[in-house]
């Protein structure tokens, strides 16, 4: 099963297997939630989601989801076994941990880690991994709400659904991660990648469950809103203080070919921001 899910990728360089393996153990993952009932009471969302279900056209590293309503006492645990009796019967050995919270969080966090033999040989493949693979977990056990859901339908490692938030939703925590989430000195070249390929696929942002997330982040008071001035506004100061030349660093790793991101300068991304679809 696992080398007939490798023959969908063109394999050219070592990033290339890497990002195609873990792409592929991101779904089997989803398949051992799907078994043990976790969409009963989650959603996935983000970069994954969007790479798995909605097409776009870069890898991604993480699983994120969110609880369908605010449960504070939720774990992770009750589904580790139903994720490793998937891996199991497709002879693969994984270990997940919990990870330790160091402060408190509304953010339940686990690591899928491969085992040091992940069966390469098995798989026949062309390249030798010089690294293990391994994938965070994270869900929101107290998520900003007014967002819609899709049952997604993934083929292998066999046929079932995911619930999935739907690409108004998506895009709305997309810019939300973009204008507020601090990296400090860092530049999470995704989002930017991510944004220009929502605008290019024309899809329509959610300003509403954008308001919503910026004011329990913090980023907007109670009696504010996002209009569409004003989420122009947020975007273009973003933009202005944008370092170009580390989004880059940050997203080659993940596409194949980086001549793509030649056309990036913050007056590209001021004039994508003008043709930004907005839901009505």
């Amino acid at each position: 099963m696992l080398e007939q899910m490798m023959q969908r990728y063109d394999i050219k360089s070592d990033e290339d297997y890497y990002n195609a393996l873990r792409e592929i153990l991101q779904e089997v993952a989803l398949a051992g939630l799907n078994r043990g009932g976790f969409f009963q009471k989650a959603a996935f969302y983000g970069g994954t989601a969007l790479r798995i279900f909605y097409k776009l056209d870069r890898y991604s590293e993480d699983l994120d989801f969110s609880l369908l309503s605010p449960q504070d006492d939720f774990k992770l645990e009750p589904y580790f076994q139903a994720i490793k009796d998937e891996f199991e019967a497709l002879g693969v050995d994984i270990q997940i941990n919990t990870k330790t919270k160091s402060i408190d969080s509304e953010i339940e966090s686990a690591f899928l880690k491969s085992g040091t033999n992940i069966h390469i040989l098995s798989l026949k493949a062309p390249i030798k991994m010089k690294k293990q693979i391994k994938i965070k977990f994270e869900v929101d056990t107290n998520p900003p709400l007014g967002f819609d859901t899709q049952e997604k339908l993934l083929l292998q490692p066999f046929s079932f659904y995911v619930k999935c938030f739907d690409e108004k939703d998506l895009y709305a925590g997309k810019m939300h991660a973009l204008l507020f989430r601090n990296w400090k000195t860092r530049v999470k070249g995704r989002d930017w990648y991510d944004f220009e390929w929502y605008v290019k696929n024309n899809f329509a942002i959610n300003l509403d469950h954008l308001t919503i997330r910026a004011r329990q982040s913090g980023d907007l008071t109670e009696e504010e809103s996002f209009t569409e001035e004003v989420f122009l506004e947020f975007l273009i100061k973003k933009i202005d203080t944008l370092d170009i030349e580390m989004a880059k660093v940050d997203i080659k790793r993940f596409i194949q070919d980086d001549r793509v991101l030649d056309i990036w300068s913050k007056d590209y991304f001021k004039q994508l921001a003008q043709r930004v679809t907005f839901l009505q």
